[in-house]
């Protein structure tokens, strides 16, 4: 039977296969192309259905196509399926080497989804490490889970978040290309965007069911199911109000009240939000006490949820949601002083306020704005503003 599952998850193991309706994502695809020398045990992280799987299936195609390798040294496999929930890696990989009769010696890539739900997956992926001439990537939805379990494998991994679609890769999943004449039309689609969202299936199908859908199934499997909470309205009630504090401070003691939790649940289901990459929180600029103890801001994982959620008001805090995403991976914490916030200082001590459009800063934002030290500041309007940031590097 497990042979018949493995031929299924690798169809191009049969002569004649030929990847298709595959839409590329240059930038993390290159990116993970640089890790294919190495030995490293590559995590692939984030939200459910955010494209993980399809940038495995890209390094496949990348393998087979452009490295030569042969498509009988790669498999994949999702590990979450119950056909193989009693069978550990070794096993499944053991029988693989036998249906192509591939020796010990031999270089293999594995791809192995949602890696997690193989009980002591950490362990076994040293031992493969250690023990076996493999190229490993895997991926998990759960980034508590992953970040619990892998101290084993200190020195041997790495690990890439995937993120939302970029306003550039939302173009090209759309197949709109926009000529210098034409510029712009930039703005209008930029809008679009901003209504959308960047989860790769909603952008090509624009289907609201399927953003419901994905939303319920990280909070029934992801969360209730793995985590046996038995009360899962509150848990979508819960959700539904850090939607709606999107790009706001959030005190988890509120919270509480309102739902007639304990704090200690509110913070805890606060937690799961967070490592399930539903929601992000970005701590208060200061000293680690400050830090750990000032409410968090929040944002959104996506615009779509977020807005499917809120509708489209606040078009300045949906683009502020945004940069956030877009800038996340830079250590990225909030200035607060009197009452009177900036958006964003980096961990370069980039300081940076997002105003879309013609917003301006009102009188005490600019004082503080102008007061707090940093080695460069930045006011972000549009599109444009972001990308001239970005590319400075």
């Amino acid at each position: 039977m497990m042979k018949r599952l493995l031929y299924r998850y690798n169809p191009w193991w049969d002569s004649g296969f030929e990847f298709t309706n595959i839409i590329e994502r240059y930038d993390v695809e290159s990116q993970l192309r640089n890790t294919l020398n190495d030995k490293s045990i590559v995590f692939l992280t984030g939200l459910r259905r955010i494209g993980k799987t399809t940038l495995m299936k890209l390094l496949i195609r990348y393998l087979i196509n452009e490295k030569g390798i042969c498509s009988n040294h790669i498999m994949y496999v999702s590990v979450d399926d119950y056909l193989l929930k009693d069978n550990t890696l070794t096993e499944i990989i053991d029988e693989y080497r036998k249906i192509h009769k591939i020796p010990f010696d031999k270089l293999i890539f594995l791809f192995f989804d949602e890696i997690t739900y193989q009980q002591d997956y950490e362990l076994q992926l040293k031992n493969l490490y250690d023990s076996q001439n493999v190229k490993v990537y895997a991926s998990s939805s759960s980034a508590s889970l992953l970040k619990k379990r892998k101290s084993l494998l200190t020195g041997r991994h790495h690990t890439f978040e995937i993120s939302p679609l970029t306003f550039n890769e939302y173009l090209i999943f759309k197949n709109i290309i926009i000529k210098g004449v034409d510029e712009h039309l930039r703005d209008s689609y930029f809008v679009d965007y901003l209504k959308c969202g960047g989860m790769p299936e909603y952008v090509l199908n624009n289907n609201v069911e399927y953003l419901k859908n994905l939303v319920d199934d990280i909070i029934m499997k992801d969360i209730a199911a793995m985590h046996n909470i038995k009360n899962t309205s509150v848990l979508k009630d819960y959700f539904l109000l850090l939607m709606e504090r999107s790009g706001k401070q959030l005190s988890i003691n509120k919270i509480s009240l309102i739902l007639n939790v304990s704090p200690d649940t509110s913070r805890r289901y606060f937690d799961l939000f967070v490592d399930t990459f539903l929601i992000y929180s970005l701590p208060r600029y200061g000293k680690t006490n400050s830090r750990i103890l000032s409410p968090k801001k929040i944002y959104a994982c996506d615009l779509g949820v977020r807005n499917l959620f809120t509708g489209y008001r606040d078009w300045g805090s949906m683009f502020e949601n945004y940069v956030f995403l877009q800038l996340k991976d830079r250590g990225l914490s909030y200035v607060y002083d009197n009452a009177i916030e900036i958006d964003f200082i980096t961990d370069h001590k980039e300081l940076i306020e997002v105003k879309y459009h013609n917003e301006e800063l009102s009188e005490k934002q600019r004082t503080l704005f102008e007061k707090t030290i940093a080695t460069s500041k930045y006011i972000i309007r549009n599109q444009q503003d972001l990308e001239n940031f970005i590319s400075k590097d």
